[in-house]
């Protein structure tokens, strides 16, 4: 399936509507948008297998260039839009883009990138929703080309960069297979399958379209002929008069959206009608127990899960009903067998907790870096995330962490999510991270730091009922022996945390694993 089918049978049909404004994009007009593109990718020289970088906040224009991209062959990288633009260059030189893609909102950055020629591969670069200097005008040059089909369609893909939360993004490149622009992909398959998409599909996705799974679950979706609901920025009321207003099917979240949500007052909670939700999957990051099981409770049996990475080299899945007798599960591998092995590669027997490794015919690398691709593969050619779990006697996955954030305390292994699930479940705590800071004794003694609720509330008051809440519900020697407090996290939009920012600033010029 593909969009130009549904311009064919259903033009007129919504395939996307941003949730801010009510602007809607029609099939019809997605598929002539994104055919104007592709002419203009091969009037710039561009072939199958080539790149463009896309450097935007969530608008109407995002779409049409990855399709554009999808069927004209070419690799399309989106880069984070709260970057810096020399970071920016980094991924857009390092993923060889010869076009590069910008909106209006993100001129300061976009016109540092051309002013300081921190871009020089670059060929063209086109400004989207207005005028930005040393940018050509982007819907004029689309414009100049007709809305029917290139000659030479085939299947492009996106070769999408890790969040850099413990150092460079690395970019993960999957092989091209010049196939059809409509082959079926691993994706539509699982989706069709496991959360029953279809063109009766309303699909809410309230998080930034650059990462990994709002970008391939919102075209997804829009392969089968669903409509997705665009939010621009969270917010987790307006989340809730979205599902109501547009009768909200499927939808797509991360844990700390869920825990906003569950903070508001109740009486804001119960205001919405959330009864069209059929699935409301969750990814990106581990649950909190309780977290999950207040959101069943809420929403009912419609909480699905999967943890999976950018690599696709695995895909585990489970439902509200599994979750419930396999309590803080990930699922079970659907397209891979899953080994635990220790640092020197063995497999360790069930229950016991080592690096993930997914067997399964998947092949990616890591682009530009053969070093990290290198590490991430077993030695009988597994491959892994860097994650640490464990497995039960049904095969059920349980994540433990990232291998990079475990902090090591005289000598002792300490895993910082659990305390991090811990302290989030206080009503005073709005957000956490849990890290490693340097101990003379030790090597490493465990610290928090803390967004509160109110940042009022933030001293040594609240430390120590913090401190105290946390001993009650873990070992002590998994709680922190301090707390510090920050009024905002540097949290990536998709969930994750960027723990080397907070990490950096307590090792200074001493030497810190998360590189």
């Amino acid at each position: 399936m593909h969009p130009y089918i549904h311009a064919q049978k259903t033009p007129s049909k919504p395939a996307y509507i941003m949730a801010s404004t009510g602007e809607t994009v029609t099939f019809k007009e997605l598929d002539e948008r994104s055919n104007q593109l592709a002419h203009l990718f091969r009037a710039a020289g561009l072939k199958a297998g080539d790149a463009i970088a896309i450097f935007m906040d969530n608008n109407v224009r995002y779409f049409e260039i990855c399709w554009a991209a999808q069927r004209a062959g070419l690799y399309f990288t989106c880069v984070p839009s709260r970057l810096t633009a020399s970071e920016v260059a980094y991924i857009v030189g390092d993923c060889g883009a010869r076009l590069l893609f910008v909106s209006k909102a993100l001129e300061p950055v976009a016109a540092q990138l051309v002013a300081e020629k921190l871009v020089p591969k670059v060929e063209r670069c086109f400004a989207i929703g207005g005028d930005i200097p040393g940018y050509e005008t982007y819907e004029e040059a689309r414009n100049a080309f007709p809305t029917t089909p290139i000659a030479d369609q085939s299947a492009g893909t996106d070769m999408l960069y890790s969040s850099g939360t413990t150092g460079r993004p690395k970019g993960v490149k999957h092989p091209l297979t010049g196939g059809a622009i409509d082959e079926e992909t691993g994706l539509t398959g699982l989706a069709q399958l496991l959360y029953g998409f279809d063109e009766n599909t309303i699909y809410l996705s309230p998080a930034p379209l650059y990462h990994a799974a709002p970008l391939r679950w919102c075209m997804t979706a829009q392969r089968l002929g669903g409509t997705v609901i665009v939010m621009e920025h969270f917010d987790a009321e307006e989340a809730l008069k979205l599902i109501e207003k547009y009768k909200v099917t499927h939808s797509q979240w991360v844990p700390t959206m869920f825990v906003r949500m569950l903070k508001m007052p109740e009486d804001v909670r119960k205001k919405y009608d959330v009864s069209s939700l059929k699935v409301a999957i969750h990814a990106a990051a581990p649950c909190p127990v309780p977290v999950k099981q207040q959101m069943i409770d809420w929403w009912g049996p419609v909480i699905f899960e999967y943890y999976a990475g950018s690599e696709g080299n695995g895909f585990c899945a489970l439902d509200s009903k599994e979750w419930l007798s396999h309590r803080g599960s990930v699922g079970k591998a659907l397209n891979a067998i899953v080994h635990i092995c220790d640092d020197e590669g063995n497999e360790l027997p069930v229950g016991e907790a080592g690096t993930i490794y997914f067997e399964s015919a998947t092949q990616f690398e890591y682009h530009n870096d053969p070093k990290k691709t290198a590490e991430s593969r077993h030695s009988k050619g597994w491959s892994t995330l860097g994650d640490i779990g464990r497995l039960d006697e049904e095969g059920y996955v349980y994540l433990t962490d990232r291998k990079a954030f475990m902090i090591i305390s005289g000598g002792v292994n300490i895993y910082p999510q659990e305390a991090e699930n811990t302290l989030v479940l206080h009503p005073k705590v709005a957000d956490v991270a849990v890290i490693g800071v340097p101990n003379e004794d030790f090597g490493e003694e465990v610290k928090a730091v803390v967004q509160p609720v109110d940042w009022t509330d933030a001293g040594p008051a609240l430390e120590a009922e913090l401190l105290e809440f946390c001993k009650q519900h873990l070992s002590p020697i998994k709680c922190p022996r301090s707390i510090d407090f920050e009024e905002q996290l540097p949290r990536h939009p998709t969930g994750k945390l960027y723990k080397r920012l907070i990490r950096d600033r307590y090792w200074g010029n001493k030497e810190s694993k998360i590189v």
